[in-house]
């Protein structure tokens, strides 16, 4: 059975000291030896040194919202795979719907980055997902399909070996709208069924799918228990440790 995996995306929110007030929080709130997902939180890039230092000795994960897809070099701004290994992240965002619409990272953009965390022992979280005009006009599988296929390009099983693929409806990111459960495990299935004709029926089986999209402690157990639904990527609601605890907690079996 595939383990959850629950993984909270902070965005542009907390400074240092609201970003050592959350983490005490959240430690304070989850009683980890009963915690049966893999947890991860991804704080911005000024406080990841310092949430590092307060997860060592913790169960939760430490992860990036975004990397450049080079190594090094005049790149103004931007934060290499290596700068973010060396501050203890083991997983990154990539692909978020954000950074596809706001910063406009086309699918190529997405794969260079993903093959490059690859390349250096970081964990992307793969993130796909339509708009709602997309959903409307009927193309939401044409749309995910060709995101994870120009996505994972040129990537073989053994290189996504650590992948996670988070679907998150674009319409319902940070709306307060969410998929409904059968809306999102339809989702989920298909990606499921795509990566099995892509790669192999059992890497398609052990792939971890999360459902991003406005998750929340009082629809997280339904959305968790969909059969191809395997974690979440939470928003908001993990700015809250009592909130984010309660959605950790909707993992258990």
């Amino acid at each position: 059975m595939r383990k959850k995996v629950i993984a909270g995306n902070w965005k542009m929110n907390n400074d240092l000291y609201g970003t050592i007030n959350l983490i005490s929080d959240l430690k304070k709130e989850l009683n980890e030896k009963n915690v049966e997902a893999d947890v991860i939180i991804c704080p911005p890039f000024t406080s990841l040194e310092t949430a590092s230092t307060l997860l060592k000795d913790s169960t939760i994960k430490l992860g990036a919202q975004n990397m450049y897809l080079e190594e090094s070099g005049a790149f103004t701004g931007e934060v290499s795979v290596s700068m973010l290994k060396s501050v203890g992240c083991e997983y990154v965002i990539l692909g978020h719907s954000e950074r596809r619409t706001i910063f406009s990272e086309g699918d190529q953009v997405i794969n260079k980055k993903i093959k490059t965390a690859i390349k250096f022992g970081l964990k992307p979280i793969f993130c796909i997902g339509e708009t709602l005009e997309e959903r409307e006009k009927g193309i939401t599988f044409k749309v995910v399909e060709t995101q994870v296929q120009n996505g994972l390009k040129d990537l073989s099983e053994s290189d996504l070996s650590n992948l996670i693929i988070a679907y998150e409806p674009v319409w319902a990111i940070g709306t307060g709208r969410n998929a409904t459960p059968q809306q999102a495990q339809e989702v989920h299935q298909f990606i499921r069924g795509l990566i099995s004709k892509l790669y192999s029926p059992n890497f398609a089986r052990q792939l971890v799918i999360q459902y991003g999209g406005s998750v929340k402690a009082d629809n997280a157990k339904e959305l968790l228990s969909q059969p191809d639904i395997d974690g979440a990527l939470v928003g908001g609601a993990c700015l809250n440790a009592d909130s984010f605890a309660k959605i950790i907690n909707a993992s258990l079996r």
